[in-house]
């Protein structure tokens, strides 16, 4: 009997035609309303709106409803499978992301793979390693990510910025059967917690022993054993991301359930340590420019000192051109360009001030003034390694001066993250495009906010995560973002979207709001605008998102899905200020899919 196998390039066509009615599910309306949390410790000394802003307890997952929900369903589905498995004898096995049976649509998705590719092998985690462990006795930490063979060097570099924080990574691995191979993570993607199951097969590079020709068998004495635990089950052939540690599965795993929540491994390609920080906590992430900051000292007191308090993480980044240097690859001592970095720890020690970085090889590390082994590293200053949380060795990890830090680094990406007192909520709305040419105006769309107490604010416009869909919507516009936030009454402006010059998926502010209602007026420009004349959407689409505490903060979402933008206000309330109500009231200016006026007002409770 004959079979007859698709055609991969016919059925991406027959998808693309029909994507007006994926982006449509894509693009429901939404409402979120979050669980409150305990009260949290109110300040002896007012704080600027800045400070006021950030966690005072322990930050983390951002918590909402959807939170709780994906926790629970997680949980179940995991306990589920396990049960059956034990009744059946049998390990998990992943229908729905097959390394195995579908290893070309997993690795490479709709799109297919640059160049000729062979299929790997695929090894479960008990045949790679003799006792694997999800965490090993240390439990996850930064040293541990080591990246592979694939471009994500954005995402790893979150990992491990996330990682620095005890217990977050622990979180978002939210349950397991390690006997059976089943696991279950969680993701934040376009303003929802998304649950994901995986199993625990992996994909392997290495040839074994029987493979080897007679000169590389010569390489391990000709005997199998050597081998085996040189190479076998040491975890170094895996093809994609591994642990430091070996024995040690949870990079590799969470790296897997990250590509299936995105489809296929190659969506993971290129990125920004900002959106990988943002999947993986729901924090609001920034790009800016070294060059951009005003001034370096407050930057360092204000912003970096809060990596220590782990409310904000960082990543950074450096550019060089090949073509001016002609070398192939150009390094700054031994710093790559187009590569993420993170910020593991900003500290002062004896009158310096020193920043802990790392790269995700888990290798290749700064070589100027305070480097392993540098001439600096002498006397007393031996002792401030312990400060630091620092030891020599070729892990990726490295100490640069503060001076050297801002001299050499160009781009910085920055999250902040929310503790439990933080509330979000969020809405999803249409609007027409404008056309190709017309005045550089705002008011597009509004949005009124009331709020009974004064709070500190941060509102953020994001566009729709367009990874997941990679492959299936063409040449779609992307869309520069910005909004402006009025004072009602008095029409004056009290906030400005910051400029993101690296990831463009969404722009945010931070402003302290007084009593009183308030206008937000976003705005969203096509970056190519002769690709916007050729396929231009009949809508764009907005969600809403607003969080407040004893300040409050606002995130204004937008994003690209198949020409068709989406945007959304966030608010969050803090648990601390029940009593402050906040109400939101959505006009559209242009013809919108949802009706023309809605309001809602909710109160903590």
């Amino acid at each position: 009997m004959s079979v007859q196998i698709p055609n991969l390039t016919n059925l991406a066509e027959g998808l693309k035609k029909n994507i007006k009615g994926i982006s449509s599910a894509f693009l429901k309306l939404e409402f979120d309303h979050a669980k409150t949390a305990k009260d949290a410790p109110v300040d002896d000394v007012a704080q600027q709106a800045i400070k006021e802003a950030l966690p005072k307890n322990q930050a983390g997952l951002l918590v909402t409803g959807a939170l709780e929900d994906a926790l629970q369903s997680c949980k179940k589905r995991v306990e589920a499978i396990a049960k059956q498995c034990h009744m059946t004898n049998r390990r998990f096995r992943d229908i729905e992301f097959d390394l195995e049976k579908d290893q070309f649509s997993c690795r490479f998705g709709l799109e297919g793979p640059d160049s000729p590719w062979s299929p790997s092998a695929v090894k479960r985690v008990t045949d790679i390693f003799d006792k694997p462990v999800f965490f090993g006795p240390d439990g996850p930490n930064a040293s541990d990510v080591r990246q592979g063979g694939l471009g994500d060097c954005w995402f790893l570099a979150a990992l491990s910025a996330i990682s620095t924080i005890d217990g977050l990574v622990e979180k978002i691995c939210v349950a397991r059967d390690e006997e059976v191979g089943v696991y279950g993570f969680v993701f934040f993607r376009d303003c929802v917690w998304k649950t994901i199951i995986i199993d625990d097969l992996l994909l392997w590079s290495m040839p074994k022993y029987d493979e080897l020709n007679p000169r590389e068998k010569a390489l391990y004495h000709n005997e199998r054993e050597t081998y085996h635990n040189v190479v076998e089950k040491s975890g170094k052939g895996l093809l994609y991301a591994r642990s430091g540690t070996v024995g040690e599965t949870w990079v590799p795993l969470i790296e897997k359930a990250y590509a299936k929540l995105h489809g296929d491994y190659a969506a993971l390609e290129g990125g920004f340590l900002s959106e990988g920080i943002e999947d993986l906590t729901g924090g609001v992430a920034t790009s800016f420019q070294m060059s951009d900051l005003l001034s370096t000292d407050r930057f360092w007191t204000d912003e970096l000192q809060h990596a220590d308090r782990h409310t904000r993480l960082f990543g950074v980044g450096l550019t060089l051109n090949a073509e001016l240097s002609g070398i192939a690859e150009p390094t700054v001592q031994g710093l790559w360009p187009a590569h993420a970095y993170s910020v593991l720890r900003a500290r002062e020690c004896r009158g310096k001030r020193f920043v802990v970085v790392r790269n995700p090889w888990g290798n290749s590390e700064w070589t100027g003034a305070w480097a392993d082994g540098a001439k600096e590293w002498k006397g007393e200053w031996l002792g401030v390694l312990g400060e630091l949380g620092h030891e020599f060795g070729d892990d990726g990890q490295f100490v640069m001066e503060y001076s050297d830090f801002l001299s050499v680094f160009q781009l910085i990406d920055r999250a902040t993250l929310f503790d439990s007192s933080w509330i979000m909520s969020s809405y999803w709305l249409r609007v027409p495009p404008q056309p190709a040419l017309h005045p550089w105006t705002y008011g597009d769309a509004y949005y009124y906010i009331k709020l009974d107490k004064a709070s500190s604010t941060v509102i953020v416009l994001a566009q729709t995560d367009d990874r997941y869909i990679k492959g299936l919507h063409g040449e779609a516009p992307m869309w520069y973002l910005d909004f402006l936030v009025y004072e009602k009454e008095s029409k004056e402006m009290v906030g400005i979207s910051g400029i993101s010059l690296g990831s463009q998926r969404s722009v945010s502010c931070e402003v302290r709001l007084e009593a009183g209602e308030y206008i937000v007026l976003p705005r969203v420009e096509p970056m190519d605008r002769g690709l916007l004349e050729v396929n231009r959407p009949k809508s764009l689409s907005f969600w809403k998102m607003v969080l407040t505490k004893s300040s409050s903060t606002t995130l204004l979402p937008v994003r690209a899905l198949y020409g068709v933008a989406a945007s959304s206000v966030v608010f969050w309330l803090n648990a601390r200020n029940r009593d402050c109500s906040l109400q939101i009231t959505k006009y559209g200016k242009r013809s919108i899919t949802s009706p023309a006026r809605q309001k809602w007002h909710w109160k903590s409770t």
